[in-house]
């Protein structure tokens, strides 16, 4: 009996949407967990779309750039492609409606940040995201073929014979059964692993949990990125401080008035994690950490990031004439579901694409910005592959009783303290030991501590420092691991038991 076999899009920002309208007019469902444009990290996203489309620039310094911010691993030739297709992938954003800042001949405005050498990021004001949200949220209620089944949440994928042939849903009206030979992940981040983190919380890596259970391999999971100016507000999640207000000439000073980042190379606009760590450094030693933009920018500061000083607002903080108090938080994935160039994991039928792929584009350090034009422009090649792909015969699914809702409170502590901007190898072993008996239960913190695992392995397993990883028993880099690393579920469950063992027979 042959099932109705539409591609199935998990994930419903920007690299969701983008690859549903680029599907269309063929038919696709796209599941989201909450309603629309309310659940996705794209939304949150302030600085912009990196793209070389000014005249002093060019796709050859966008991938300088973008090699040297990710520090010996990126894959060049997927770089390349990526950031040669950026001024296309702003087109695609404005022919949807998207209302970017414009210079005053007209031309679109173009902001600076950490370790850019030219002015190319795209921007509307301080919330870009949100309006390309918006506009994209727009265009696919006007798009007959794409149906939104909002407040769906996928918990597993169903796999025969290696062959990805549906997805058990949790929705709003009780479980749900989908068949399909066809699906894509697109379901963002892991800031929600962590205790500070400028994600939503509910963006814990969801997509990579599946992806991991249903067999396919992760790369790079060890290379998390936490944003050096989250605002101290005492919140979860924290309220991002774009890092295009140090662009625009913000400085980081201490509690004494030192702007204690001056001798280092770039000061407040080096890449993400020297900054973070050297952020984290001060903290540790007891000082407090600002974001000083009061002779940059002064009254000027609410109209150019006017989300950033409503939040200082409600923080009881005027920019304008205090320093703002800033903390490192979890905030991009460099890893995430190994893909090749058109978006396809290990296992057939099931792509990724955004954040929640590892396309090679990042390497160790995400440059500033690239993540949205990585998730504007993979969905492209994504859906191409898609519909080039022809959908299978699918036979009656077998019901199946579903994962209990994810609880990442157990979790976040453990991540935090042990897998965060400075690393050793006794408190990641320490992580492991901790995560692996809540990954074997069948409870809410399961699925959560299952990923928190892989992220364990895979940091334990690169010894050495590199990006946006740093180890403290190994701070130099290493040439053997000049190189992407991948991992299966398989591989961090053998490293947690023979960890375990270990302990039993030193006991």
């Amino acid at each position: 009996m042959m099932q109705h076999d539409r591609p199935i899009i998990i994930g419903a920002g920007i690299a969701g949407l983008m690859t549903a309208l680029h599907l269309a007019p063929l038919p696709v469902l796209v599941l989201a967990r909450a309603p629309l444009g309310t659940g996705a990290s794209s939304a949150w996203a302030q600085g912009g779309v990196a793209a070389c489309v000014g005249p002093d620039d060019e796709p050859a310094r966008h991938l300088a750039d973008t090699l040297a911010a990710g520090d010996g691993v990126c894959d060049a030739a997927i770089a390349a492609r990526v950031l040669a297709a950026g001024p296309d992938s702003i087109a695609a954003l404005l022919g949807h409606g998207a209302a970017f800042d414009r210079a005053a001949d007209g031309s679109l405005a173009l902001g600076l940040e950490a370790a850019h050498s030219r002015r190319r990021i795209v921007h509307a004001a301080d919330a870009t995201g949100a309006e390309i949200m918006r506009a994209l949220i727009v265009a696919v209620q006007h798009t007959p073929s794409i149906t939104v089944l909002e407040q769906a949440e996928a918990r597993r994928l169903v796999v025969e014979d290696n062959h990805i042939r549906g997805v058990h849903v949790a929705g709003p009206h009780g479980p749900l059964l989908l068949p399909a030979s066809r699906v894509v992940l697109a379901s963002g981040g892991i800031g929600g692993l962590f205790r500070h983190t400028t994600n939503p919380p509910e963006a814990w890596g969801q997509g990579l949990l599946l992806a991991a259970r249903a067999g396919a391999a992760l790369a790079d999971l060890e290379f998390v990125q936490f944003h050096p100016t989250a605002l101290a507000a005492g919140t979860d999640p924290l309220p991002l401080v774009s890092e295009a207000v140090r662009g625009e000439g913000a400085i980081l000073i201490d509690d004494t008035g030192r702007r204690f980042l001056a001798d280092q190379p770039g000061a407040e606009l080096g890449p993400r994690d020297v900054v973070a760590r050297g952020i984290f450094r001060h903290l540790a030693a007891g000082h407090r950490v600002f974001l000083d933009a009061r002779a940059a920018l002064g009254d000027g500061f609410a109209s150019r990031f006017p989300t950033i000083a409503a939040a200082c607002a409600e923080a009881g903080i005027d920019p304008a004439r205090q320093p703002i108090p800033v903390v490192p938080a979890a905030h991009f994935h460099m890893g995430g579901v190994a893909v090749d160039a058109a978006g396809r994991s290990s296992v057939p039928g099931l792509w990724a694409c955004g954040e929640a792929a590892s396309t090679g584009l990042h390497g160790a350090n995400r440059l500033a910005s690239n993540s949205l034009l990585e998730g504007a422009t993979c969905a492209r090649w994504v859906a191409e592959d898609i519909a080039a792909t022809p959908p299978a015969r699918l036979r009656p699914l077998a019901a199946r009783r579903l994962p209990p809702a994810p609880d990442t409170a157990p979790v976040r502590p453990i991540l935090s303290r042990h897998l965060g901007l400075l690393r050793d190898g006794e408190g990641m072993a320490a992580a492991i030991r901790a995560l692996a008996p809540l990954a074997a239960t069948d409870g809410p913190a399961a699925d959560p501590a299952t990923l928190g695992l892989m992220l364990a392995v895979a940091a334990l397993r690169r010894e050495e420092s590199r990006g946006a990883h740093a180890r403290t028993d190994f701070p130099a880099h290493n040439p053997a691991f000049a190189r992407r690393l991948t991992l299966h579920l398989s591989d961090a469950t053998a490293c947690a038991a023979r960890l375990a063992d270990r302990l039993r027979r030193s006991a």
